[in-house]
């Protein structure tokens, strides 16, 4: 048995899979988001370690046998965000997550002191990410930047709560823009732009690699074997690549989750980030990926179906196929700025074309068309920069609605496949590293697609009828930054 711990923005979500890769028991337990100012999203790491007792701890209780036959961990979780501690490890503030958009001012900043941080890092400045966090720490919290001893990814916090060890994987180290991507080290030219060091820095291993063992009293606590190994994992992306057979060039996957994502598997390291398309190190080693990122997608599903007072987001998207498109508001997913093309932490959520025959079915429908389009951007960038995957495997918690996986097929004129599996998310590829640590396998015999079971064609007559409300969506973005800007950059 082999299990996976997924960190991520909404919940810890534990898997345990045995050697054929089937998931035999799973738990979760969630994490609060605070949001002190607009356009910041912090958690406290506590939280986690919190979240994560409660998960273990249900295992434990319902699946002691599973428990005992474990023979590895792996972990996954949400990148780029920056959990500060001091020459104590005490944590210094809480941590600033993914979709905090603070740190705006500070990318500029960054890529005027370090002028070849898009060759090295294969992406420009974003707010999402870590370094430009520790920019503002250094401007704004001065007292507590002096006191930086480590950061550490939210996956590899719970790493070193776990073992006591700090170290980090390729895949997510990338996200950081302190990682030379190409070839899979610490910069020390990008940490010193940040008036930083390799010293602050996690031990860097492959995802595929053992990076510590269990503490001997958490293996006690929740029914384990004393000193089983942790595998290196992965950041959210790459693990849920993982578990879904998405290794080698090519292929591709589309996750509607918190966020929405768009992830290749490149031909070797292949930056182009001149539109926000990212290109990091896979968790398999020796191995890349492009990716996309739309920063709110079934958050915006989650969001909408509340405001019109629907309890089940399920039942929300379902009834989105009620309403006529051509009659729906167009609906930009800006909720907290946006990552792929734009860059812009400034922009915010737009519905355009509200009239008095709106109703919660056209609000769903404007939402799930509005996140399709936020992707096709993403796609679009990404075949701009020599990438075209000729189908998309759909996971997350969006992947559940059929009617949202018509929009996005129609939109990007490509089929979408559904497989088993796809609901385990991250958490079942970080079981597969798991896997891979402990037992030296190929990857490639463990890290295979699961069974496919079923897929959405394009339909043509959607697409073109999609083609206009695509072009509007686009042409309500830029008139609007300026507003954007003025209002919230």
């Amino acid at each position: 048995m082999y299990l996976g711990l997924d960190l991520g923005t909404s919940s810890v979500k534990a898997v345990v899979i045995n050697a054929d890769g089937q998931p035999l028991a799973q738990a979760t337990a969630p994490v609060s988001v605070s949001r002190p100012k607009p356009g910041w999203s912090e958690h406290d790491p506590a939280d986690w370690v919190s979240a994560t007792d409660r998960v273990m701890s249900a295992l434990a209780q319902d699946h002691g046998q599973l428990m005992g036959a474990v023979e590895a961990v792996g972990l996954s979780g949400q990148m780029h965000s920056a959990t500060v501690m001091d020459a104590s490890d005490r944590v210094l503030r809480p941590c600033m997550l993914w979709n905090d958009g603070r740190a705006q001012a500070e990318c500029a900043l960054l890529e005027r002191l370090a002028p070849d941080l898009r060759t090295l890092t294969g992406n420009q400045a974003m707010a999402g990410f870590t370094a430009p966090k520790l920019l503002w720490m250094r401007e704004h919290e001065p007292d507590l930047f002096r006191q930086v001893a480590t950061v550490l990814l939210p996956k590899d916090y719970l790493r070193w709560h776990l073992s006591g060890e700090k170290a980090s994987d390729m895949s997510d180290s990338a996200g950081t823009l302190w990682l030379d991507v190409g070839h899979r080290a610490w910069s020390p030219v990008l940490l010193d732009a940040c008036g930083m060091s390799v010293s602050q820095m996690p031990r860097l291993v492959e995802g595929t690699e053992v990076s510590a063992t269990l503490r001997a009293d958490l293996a006690a606590k929740w029914g384990l074997r004393s000193g089983i190994p942790i595998a290196g994992g992965g950041g959210d992306n790459a693990a849920g690549a993982v578990g879904m057979g998405v290794v080698t060039p090519g292929t591709a996957f589309v996750s509607l989750g918190t966020s929405g994502v768009v992830f290749a598997v490149s031909d070797g390291f292949r930056p182009d980030p001149g539109k926000g398309l990212h290109a990091f190190c896979h968790a398999l080693p020796d191995t890349w990926h492009q990716m996309t990122v739309v920063l709110s997608a079934a958050a915006c599903v989650d969001w909408a179906a509340r405001l019109v007072g629907f309890d089940d987001a399920g039942a929300f998207t379902t009834a989105a196929d009620t309403a006529i498109p051509e009659r729906c508001p167009i609906f930009l997913p800006y909720l907290t700025g946006e990552r792929t093309p734009h860059s812009d932490s400034a922009a915010r959520g737009v519905f355009f074309g509200l009239d008095p025959e709106t109703g919660p079915a056209e609000i769903a429908y404007s939402v799930l068309e509005g996140v399709s389009f936020g992707l096709v951007d993403g796609v679009d960038v990404m075949r701009g920069a020599g990438t075209d995957p000729e189908s998309f495997t759909v996971i997350g918690g969006g992947a559940r609605s059929s009617v949202w996986g018509r929009i996005i097929a129609a939109a990007m004129a490509r089929p979408m496949i559904y497989r088993s599996l796809g609901e385990v998310g991250p958490a079942l590829g970080a079981a597969r590293l798991a896997q891979i640590a402990a037992t030296g396998s190929d990857p490639a015999m463990v890290a295979t697609p699961p069974k496919e079971e079923s897929r959405i064609e394009p339909d043509a007559a959607m697409t073109d009828r999609l083609a206009p409300r695509l072009e509007r969506f686009r042409g309500l973005y830029t008139a609007l930054k300026p507003s954007f800007d003025a209002a919230y950059g």
